[in-house]
């Protein structure tokens, strides 16, 4: 009988083995829920006091501590001071720290730092945020949250808006989203199979949900819009087309800065609800088409399209209308132009590209240091990329995986919300119904003569 226990017991902690074995494996978030999140936070509140002071990140203390300490206290060794702990989290993706920095710290110096975070605390990642003046919070991922990518289920507060729109997944666990109120116009860029399909996938079913109006430009015949016809406005699929409706979009344009100038106000969301326009999202896919000519007598079309993009870009943020650009390459030798309109792209995406330059393109005028993460994108994860922005910050992001179909079905469900604008009739695509299935079994089952 205490050999059949023994047995029992075994049997019970192998499974229990096994079980975490396969969460940490199958299930990474089970696994960090249930032993690495307890493990992480007893291993920081024993370390926290020894790592800081390892790593660099204390300060004297003060003349008046020092005082407490020597007569107060009674003590004659006064530690330095660390950065004071105000809350821990944890999450089911990994730990936040909120810190208050002593007098003599700067984020910089823990973000400096976060390396050796990592490998002190035992977790995958360390990002430092700065909350505001004199806090800082750590952000810890307890696994590799891009190699299976899950969206968060709900936004925080200062991440939602009438036009945010959650694209991809942070390496720091938190969402990746459009925001058109904040950053109008963005480019991005990708090799063949870098999975530049699947950010645009997610970006058209995210906008589909919402109230706004989405024009495509695709010059390779519609092979890759033509699905979305449901949920489109207007549809270019050859450069005369996409000249014809560029030059649309600038006339709406225009109408809509004569309808702010007799209102009285500067910018499209400033209106009264009832005359306010649609906002229009361009998606214009693989912009090189739109600048290469194949004979002379195009360049005079190529020159006005170019230049009726840069207005758009320059101009069309104010009445609604944002512009989301797309290409494998996009540098001056497209023609003239193209430098004009790619500094008016704030927002930028880059995927796994073929050469530095084509990275250097894309991030080397607002985030130089994420030209070298570009570059170390591994060709097995389709969908990695390096997002930037203006301000000089990129991070590394990841989109979900996300198949053709499911985006038209997306597309088809929400083609009630299409805008109905009247300048842009003449391009709305034709919605293909799709045929009834053929029944594959006779309508009358055979029945044998029998004598």
């Amino acid at each position: 009988m205490p050999d059949l226990t023994m047995m029992i017991e075994a049997a019970g902690a192998l499974s229990a083995a096994g079980g975490l074995g396969y969460a940490k494996a199958r299930a990474p978030r089970v696994f960090w829920s249930l032993v690495g999140l307890p493990v992480a936070r007893v291993r920081f509140a024993a370390t926290y006091r020894s790592t800081m002071d390892v790593c660099g990140l204390t300060v004297q203390p003060s003349r008046l501590r020092a005082f407490m300490v020597r007569n107060v206290a009674r003590r004659q060794d006064v530690q330095p001071v660390p950065p004071k702990v105000r809350r821990v989290r944890g999450s089911s993706t990994g730990m936040r720290v909120v810190l208050r920095l002593p007098a003599g710290l700067e984020p910089a110096d823990v973000a400096a730092a976060s390396e050796r975070l990592r490998h002190a605390w035992g977790v995958h990642s360390v990002h430092v945020v700065e909350v505001k003046p004199g806090f800082v919070e750590l952000r810890m991922t307890g696994y590799d949250v891009l190699r299976r990518v899950k969206m968060p289920r709900r936004l925080p507060r200062k991440l939602s808006g009438p036009m945010v729109v959650p694209v991809a997944l942070r390496e720091d666990g938190t969402a990746f989203v459009r925001d058109y109120k904040k950053i109008p116009h963005g480019l991005t860029l990708g090799a063949n199979q870098s999975g530049k399909s699947m950010f645009q996938r997610n970006l058209i079913t995210g906008l589909a949900k919402l109230p706004v109006g989405l024009i495509g430009i695709d010059c390779k015949r519609g092979v890759e819009q033509r699905g979305y016809a449901p949920r489109l406005s207007a549809l270019a699929t050859t450069p005369d087309e996409a000249s014809s409706l560029l030059e649309v979009l600038v006339r709406e344009m225009e109408e809509r800065f004569d309808t702010l100038s007799a209102h009285g106000v500067s910018d499209l969301w400033d209106l009264p609800t009832k005359v306010r326009p649609v906002p229009l999202v361009v998606l214009v896919d693989e912009v090189a088409e739109l600048f290469l000519t194949a004979v002379k007598k195009d360049e005079e079309r190529r020159d006005q399209m170019v230049m009726r993009l840069v207005r758009l870009a320059q101009m069309a943020r104010a009445v609604g209308i944002y512009l989301e650009v797309c290409g494998q390459r996009f540098g001056s030798e497209l023609g003239k132009g193209a430098t004009m309109l790619r500094a008016q792209l704030t927002g930028r995406v880059v995927h796994r590209v073929n050469d530095k330059q084509t990275a250097d393109m894309g991030l080397g005028d607002i985030a130089p240091d994420a030209v070298f993460a570009v570059t170390t994108i591994p060709p097995d994860r389709p969908g990695v990329a390096v997002a930037g922005d203006a301000s000089g910050g990129w991070s590394r992001i990841r989109t979900p995986e996300m198949t053709a179909a499911e985006a038209v079905a997306i597309c088809r469900e929400y083609a009630h919300m299409t805008p109905d604008i009247a300048a842009l009739a003449p391009f709305r695509p034709v919605v293909r119904t799709t045929p009834a299935p053929v029944p594959t079994s006779p309508l009358v089952n055979p029945r044998p003569v029998t004598e």
